[in-house]
């Protein structure tokens, strides 16, 4: 019983010795280094040309080859130059993914205000509402969080495009529909705004764009403005 304990403990520590890598030469330790430092595939003249001494560089690269086969970066040749790479089944693990925190400008908190209670509404109409022009990139960038979508052109002429709301700026919300959205008498009990001196009728679902606005307009969008901020706010701590 000890002669076979001692014969499994005698090929343990052989197989042990035999899973190693043999130890490198020095020419072999050089052609790793210079690929290792290297910020570009090297071609093998290249390599030659950096060594310490004449050596079979293709025989060390075949070796290391091998070696770095099964290991978390593999040696690899492409259009006959060699570099290190991370190998191939690994690479998922190179790649990070970052959430950037990106503050909507004032303009554009204004304009998906007025898309979310007069859509659909084109850009003339926005412009009209908030008294001011505002650049392109301002609905692009409402659109490139897909909170806002084209819906048609307005039988008008030029037939200018219509924006409105989208599923996403629903489901951000956490909106089940566009009834869900606060009334006037809602934001006026919020403090929000002051519901005595708004028309109601701008506020809810369906197109609420009125062709003539009174001679004294109040910025009720300011105060959406800050309902929409803190909302997102509070998502991006979550």
């Amino acid at each position: 019983m000890r002669f076979i304990l001692n014969k499994m403990k005698n090929e343990k520590k052989k197989n042990n010795v035999i899973s190693f890598p043999s130890q490198l030469s020095t020419g072999e330790r050089e052609v790793e280094a210079i690929l290792f430092a290297a910020v570009e595939p090297l071609e093998i003249e290249t390599i030659e040309d950096r060594i310490s001494k004449k050596v079979d560089v293709k025989k060390i690269l075949k070796k290391l080859e091998d070696i770095y086969k099964n290991r978390g970066i593999n040696l690899v040749c492409i259009s006959n130059k060699w570099s290190f790479r991370t190998a191939s089944n690994l690479s998922s693990l190179m790649s990070k993914q970052k959430t950037v925190e990106k503050k909507l400008s004032k303009a554009a908190i204004e304009t998906l205000s007025i898309i979310v209670y007069h859509q659909p509404v084109t850009r003339a109409e926005i412009e009209e509402i908030r008294g001011v022009a505002f650049g392109t990139n301002t609905l692009d960038i409402l659109m490139e969080l897909n909170w806002v979508k084209p819906m048609g052109r307005k039988e008008i002429p030029g037939k200018p495009i219509q924006y409105g709301t989208t599923e996403d700026f629903l489901s951000h919300f956490n909106l089940q529909k566009l009834s869900d959205l606060p009334t006037v008498d809602e934001l006026g009990s919020a403090g929000l705004i002051d519901s005595s001196t708004i028309d109601s009728s701008i506020f809810g679902t369906g197109k609420f764009y009125k062709e003539k606005q009174d001679e004294k307009k109040e910025n009720i969008y300011s105060n959406i403005d800050e309902m929409l901020n803190s909302t997102l706010n509070d998502d991006t701590k979550d």
